[in-house]
């Protein structure tokens, strides 16, 4: 045990620079800054995510105790803004994540999230770029697709492969485990060969953007209108670390409920337990969520590479090893 701090103070006072950098960029395009709660009566449904939760017995006046969540990203409780008629928005919050501790990841962490109006995921790559070359200093970001990334590094076609084929390439670069073996979804093999084969070798020298994702791996995205075996989903890579993950956002209701539930049917076949929907979410998207993209941004992640740091627990006062 320790009291002190893993966040030196001049790297803490970098990290306060770049918070007021952030700050001062979304203000220069008029973007504004909001709040959103960190607890929710509902939460995520995806398989690959697990969301801390606690009791709360006040809601009602029988004090019947119903659980509520910590959020993992601020995305439904932003989109409700934008439903109810906000514009432009961005927040900078924590989010909680109940995963093990890493190199890159803590339990607890911090987050930039922001929403534009009537903009598509290509022009809100451009707007991250801006915004990563601010404030990393680095050159203007790459973009290649997620069908032409795995060709280029494997010699597959992501869109059309099969789990013996997969499980080969891995087996070529000693990289097959012994649960892979007995695994039987294409979309979770394809992530561990992004993650072990291709991720190491690409954003080296500038930041690279991977987009149009399989369709089963966004659920929260619109599909393409020229290939809707992908959908307009981005990732981008800088020096080995998963910097970003944006959308461009799916804005009906009824698709939207649908890929939850074949999220709870995915996590009920993997022994997982359903997650309840987050009706009011629903409710927004009902009402009408304008056409936006919007993006994720893990802060502390950014803060690493513009402060030349090995893991993340050097830019966390208490990580969560010492919290």
């Amino acid at each position: 045990m320790t009291y002190r701090s893993t966040l030196d103070w001049p790297t803490a006072i970098k990290r306060s620079s770049i918070l007021h950098q952030i700050r001062v960029f979304f203000d220069s395009k008029n973007i504004i800054e909001v709040e959103t709660p960190a607890l929710s009566q509902g939460t995520i449904t995806d398989q690959y995510l697990e969301a801390f939760s606690c009791q709360y017995g006040f809601l009602d006046n029988q004090r019947t105790a119903i659980p509520l969540y910590l959020q993992t990203s601020p995305e439904y409780a932003m989109k409700r803004l934008l439903s109810s008629g906000y514009g432009d928005i961005y927040q900078i919050s924590k989010a909680y994540r109940h995963e093990q501790a890493g190199r890159y990841h803590n339990p607890e962490f911090s987050i930039l999230e922001w929403y534009r109006l009537d903009i598509d995921h290509f022009q809100l790559m451009e707007e991250v770029g801006e915004l990563l070359q601010l404030v990393l200093n680095c050159e203007k970001p790459t973009k290649i697709t997620y069908q032409q990334l795995f060709w280029e590094y494997t010699g597959i076609d992501a869109l059309d492969t099969s789990c013996s084929q997969l499980l080969h390439i891995l087996k070529k670069h000693n990289k097959l485990s012994d649960w892979l073996i007995k695994e039987n979804n294409v979309d979770v093999i394809l992530q561990v060969i992004l993650s072990e084969i291709i991720e190491p070798k690409i954003g080296k020298a500038h930041p690279c953007f991977i987009y149009n994702f399989p369709s089963s791996q966004a659920s929260l995205a619109k599909l393409s209108s020229e290939d809707p075996r992908v959908a307009e989903r981005f990732e981008c890579y800088y020096k080995g670390v998963e910097l970003v993950n944006g959308f461009n956002e799916l804005t009906d209701a009824k698709t939207q409920v649908a890929r939850f539930k074949q999220d709870n049917l995915h996590r009920k076949q993997n022994g997982l337990d359903e997650k309840p929907i987050d009706r009011n979410f629903i409710l927004a998207l009902e009402a009408g969520l304008p056409s936006c993209a919007g993006v994720a941004l893990g802060i502390d992640r950014l803060i690493m590479l513009a402060c030349n740091k090995k893991t993340i627990e050097e830019v966390l006062t208490f990580p969560i090893s010492i919290a």
